[in-house]
């Protein structure tokens, strides 16, 4: 099949013009349901109440009910004398007890509280000030006035609104009804999650997340079976969907490959009005219509699938609903390193954000389109615009929020070398205090320190190996933070090594076998300490760095060192024990090391600073690490600097 190119690219804007407000949406009459399982359900109309709220005059406290113009000229030194009403109410001066929310007698226009009345006999009672006439009364409609308007329409329904709505007169409600989406996941490589999946298979995920969105979005889901890569099948399956729902979706084969057929198959079926939208992750999208019914091809990796829904089938269904999807909340952040974009792409950068002295910093997530782990760790969008070739270090940003705003001034921002324990810090923190989170930026050990001097991290962390005194950390903290006031922690003494295959089929000793042709090394970006390490052997052993096959292949953490050697892509790499028994890997110890953490003096002194230190000091962050193997936590917790000397 000859592959298609992108003949009706659009940016965002332009997509929305035309697939979402310049459609004609066919929208099916409104449906009743319980004011009691209203919830998030989108009113079809205005909603007028239908009895006043309150309907009667209440009493507003525990007290008697009187009449005020009665109680005038009562004062502690001429107390007025009010009698227990009877049966007739025509008689002056009575009195009548009421509890809060009673209704008032029909002769009543005020209300005493008990604690202003005075016992004086059987029947009898004494009050010392008069009483304004309808004090602490509800008086009917102080609420809610029958046919005054009550909720508007296209307003979704909040759980105090059920309240307002009972209250008023309603048992059931019209709304609007719940597009049906139908959610088409294609490709033979797919296999469904829990079975088997061997190399080649991909666990089908995505038709799920699209199911979550639809849901939250106020939708009704149906997911389709799984679809071959097969252009008749494709297009039966889309044909059988729109007969039957109000939008469909079918994820993957939306790009321009040899194996891609959602274009050509829509092409057939209807018309293609968008191929191809102008953002990065999801540029390989299709808008169409078939029948009528729009149909949305979203792009097979999951974040360029998920930023497709939020921006485009997010509105979409809001226009079914008679709705406004409601606004993402922003805030504007400090970005610390520049992130270039691509001219004529409107990015969509995700970050996480933490508060460090009075700024929002925004650090940077993996851009690749297929790692839905980042969606997980992100707390908001740095859109990128399409004119622009990206941010430069140090600009204050706007960030579209994708958490609560107030998570943010509860986020320790942590930059600097990567480390397994720091996942069970987290947890152990959690534990005493469920509202803090990590946020770990791995940029390596002298990264780390240099945004701790920006003041652009709460906490780095750091295993710098000073080759003249043969000491970690201290020397470099010296020299970068000497003008920061800093407390330095120890957070493990760990093993670094070379990890291997299982079982070590190339037979590696020692660091003297990199330099053998049949080995294949992976290394750690310059700045992390485990380079600084591997560099400082190296020039003992006096190996040229140039003489190692792989020595330019960088991995970020100790985990992508490991999956490299598991996966076959390298024969070895130096990290830490725990990332190769993490893997099933052998391990052979070269250096013991010192882990640090530099904490900013304020954040020290913060309660979350102080959590942190005895999250750190607490048993069960020592047996967590222990297990990993590969660690010494018999210093965890102690501080090995207060202060830096100032020169």
């Amino acid at each position: 099949m000859p592959r298609t190119r992108y003949l009706n690219k659009k940016s965002l804007a332009e997509t929305l013009a035309i697939f979402v407000d310049g459609l004609s949406i066919q929208r099916r009459p409104p449906e009743s349901v319980a004011v009691e399982g209203s919830l998030h359900r989108i009113t079809a109309g205005p909603v007028f109440a239908r009895m006043s709220v309150p309907h009667y005059h209440g009493s507003a406290m525990d007290g008697i009910a009187v009449r005020a113009e009665e109680t005038f000229g009562a004062s502690e030194a001429h107390p007025v004398e009010l009698m227990l009403a009877g049966p007739s109410e025509a008689r002056e001066r009575v009195f009548a007890y009421v509890d809060t929310g009673h209704p008032l007698p029909a002769w009543a226009n005020a209300v005493i509280m008990i604690e202003n009345v005075f016992p004086v006999g059987t029947g009898r009672v004494a009050i010392q000030a008069a009483a304004a006439p309808w004090q602490h009364v509800r008086l009917v409609g102080e609420d809610i006035v029958a046919t005054e308007p009550l909720l508007p329409r296209g307003h979704r329904i909040r759980p105090f609104d059920i309240g307002a709505l009972l209250a008023a007169g309603h048992v059931d409600l019209p709304v609007a009804p719940q597009p049906r989406v139908a959610i088409i996941p294609t490709g033979s490589e797919l296999v469904e999650p829990g079975t088997a999946a061997p190399p080649g298979a991909i666990v089908e995920f995505n038709s799920r997340v699209v199911a979550a969105f639809v849901s939250e979005w106020g939708g009704e889901p149906h997911r389709l079976p799984r679809v071959r890569d097969d252009l008749d099948l494709i297009k039966a399956a889309v044909q059988g969907a729109v007969a039957t729902h109000d939008v469909v979706t079918v994820i993957a084969g939306s790009s321009a490959g040899e194996h891609d057929f959602t274009a050509a198959a829509l092409g057939a079926l209807g018309t293609i009005l968008v191929h191809g939208i102008d953002i990065m992750p999801g540029k390989p999208a299709i808008c169409g219509l078939v029948e009528g019914t729009p149909v949305l091809g979203l792009p097979g990796y999951p974040v360029s699938a998920a930023i497709v829904c939020q921006q485009v089938l997010r509105p979409l269904l809001a226009r079914f609903l008679g709705s406004a999807p409601e606004p993402p909340a922003r805030v504007r952040a400090l970005v610390p390193r520049k992130m270039p974009s691509k001219l004529g792409i409107e990015e969509f950068m995700r970050v996480t954000l933490g508060i460090v002295g009075e700024r929002i910093v925004a650090n940077p997530l993996g851009r690749g389109a297929g790692v839905i782990s980042t969606l997980v760790k992100a707390d908001g969008f740095l859109r990128i615009p399409s004119l622009s070739e990206g941010i430069n270090a140090g600009e204050e940003v706007e960030v579209e929020l994708l958490r609560p705003a107030a998570g943010i001034a509860h986020t320790i921002v942590f930059s600097g070398s990567h480390d397994l324990s720091i996942g069970l810090l987290e947890d152990c923190l959690k534990r005493t205090r469920p509202d803090l989170k990590i946020s770990a930026a791995n940029v390596g050990s002298v990264g780390g320190l240099l945004a701790l001097q920006r003041g652009e991290a709460h906490v780095a962390g750091t295993h710098l190996l000073d080759p003249k005194t043969g000491t970690y950390n201290l020397v470099d903290i010296r020299r970068y933070l000497r003008q920061r006031d800093v407390v330095v922690i120890n957070l493990v003494g760990r093993e670094q090594g070379l990890i291997v295959a299982r079982g070590n089929p190339k037979h590696i000793r020692h660091l003297r076998d990199l330099r053998r042709s049949d080995v294949r090394f992976v290394n750690r970006q310059p700045g992390a300490g485990t380079r600084v390490l591997l560099d400082y052997k190296l020039a003992k052993l006096r190996l040229r760095s140039e003489r190692i096959r792989g020595y330019e292949r960088e991995e970020f953490t100790h985990m992508a060192v490991a999956m490299a050697v598991a996966s076959g892509l390298a024969d070895c790499g130096l990290g830490v024990r725990s990332a190769a028994n993490a893997l099933g890997l052998d391990f052979i110890p070269v250096e013991r090391e010192e882990y640090d953490l530099v904490l900013r003096r304020d954040f020290y002194s913060s309660a979350p600073g102080q959590a942190l230190l005895s999250a750190i000091r607490s048993e069960d962050f020592r047996q967590a690490v222990t297990r990993l193997g590969g660690y010494d936590v018999s210093r965890s917790g102690e501080i090995k600097l207060d202060r830096i000397k100032r020169a």
